[in-house]
């Protein structure tokens, strides 16, 4: 099966990188390989590009580039400092990532990840590993999941939601997205206008069970780490909890910070490690009426500076 994959903020979150031809860039999340392509369009003969992607699907994709100048990681972007030491890489002069779940896992019902499709409740990015949905969901206590539903979903109904799964549960196991579904919507009351009532739930259980929060969490101080002078982070957030991470991490890093009373003038304070370049970008009208997936889609752009970490 074939699905079509529409690259959110392609032009914006590549010219955020301030491409140099013959420099080294990341590229976190090959997905179908659109940011990634576009990248190599832009490199010079000794430019290079390394992407990762946990997904087997992408790694088959990225399997038709031949371009010599690209490498395919099999592995999530927070193992960036790893691989790039077994490349013999040690700084970069970029970093993207397009964060979250891409259209085709989505629209692939096999996969799990959404709620319009009956199939097996996977979730996993990387079905090679780890955990799946319905495994967790048929063992974890009724806290556990209703901490999970509140804290990455942000829905309100977490409680009900968790005590409906554990419920059902009981009558048989979780093996279904349909199952699931079914279960949120009876516990769920009421919901936005437009919006499914297992919206919530599947997200939160999606990040859950791929560690996405915490990958995120682990990849930006790495990046940051490997980014020569002049470097860009450009990083593509879907939802609040990612962007959050994501604002919180270049407002901090890009402010200087110093002990409290130490008497220094404005002139004499530490240079900060990064600096932000320009306001946050989301998709035009036009993008978001070609591809309504781009309407949350918001990018941030920040420059290492010549400061010491």
């Amino acid at each position: 099966m074939s699905f079509i994959h529409r690259t959110v903020l392609l032009d914006e979150a590549v010219h955020g990188l301030n491409l140099q031809p013959d420099g080294v860039y990341v590229d976190g999340t090959f997905g179908r390989g659109g940011h990634s392509r576009h990248i190599l369009a832009q490199l010079g003969p000794q430019g290079r590009l390394i992407a990762f992607d946990k997904d087997p699907q992408a790694i088959a994709e990225a399997g038709t580039i031949t371009d010599p100048r690209f490498t395919i990681v099999h592995d999530g972007f927070a193992q960036l400092a790893q691989a790039l030491d077994k490349l013999g890489v040690s700084t970069v002069d970029g970093v993207l990532l397009d964060l979250g779940v891409s259209s085709p896992q989505l629209d692939d019902g096999s996969r799990g990840f959404s709620f319009r499709f009956d199939a097996p409740l996977d979730m996993r990015m990387d079905t090679t590993r780890g955990m799946t949905a319905a495994e967790w969901l048929n063992t974890a206590d009724v806290k556990d999941i209703a901490e999970v539903i509140r804290d990455y979903g942000e829905e309100r109904f977490a409680k009900q939601v968790a005590a409906a799964i554990v419920a059902g549960r009981g009558d048989q196991p979780l093996t279904s997205t349909r199952q699931l579904a079914a279960l949120v919507a009876k516990a769920v009351r009421t919901r936005e206008p437009g919006q499914d009532p297992a919206t919530r739930t599947f997200q939160a259980v999606r990040i859950f069970i791929n560690r996405e929060l915490e990958e995120l969490s682990l990849i930006l101080p790495q990046a940051l780490a490997r980014l020569k002078p002049g470097g860009r982070l450009s990083i593509i957030a879907f939802h609040s909890l990612e962007d959050r991470i994501v604002k919180q991490f270049m407002q901090h890093a890009s402010k200087s910070h110093m002990p409290d009373r130490l008497p220094l003038r404005a002139s004499e304070m530490p240079v900060p490690p990064l600096r932000i370049i320009g306001k946050p970008v989301r998709a035009s009208e036009t993008e978001v009426a070609e591809n309504p997936r781009a309407r949350s889609a918001i990018l941030r752009v920040a420059e290492r500076t010549e400061a010491a970490l």
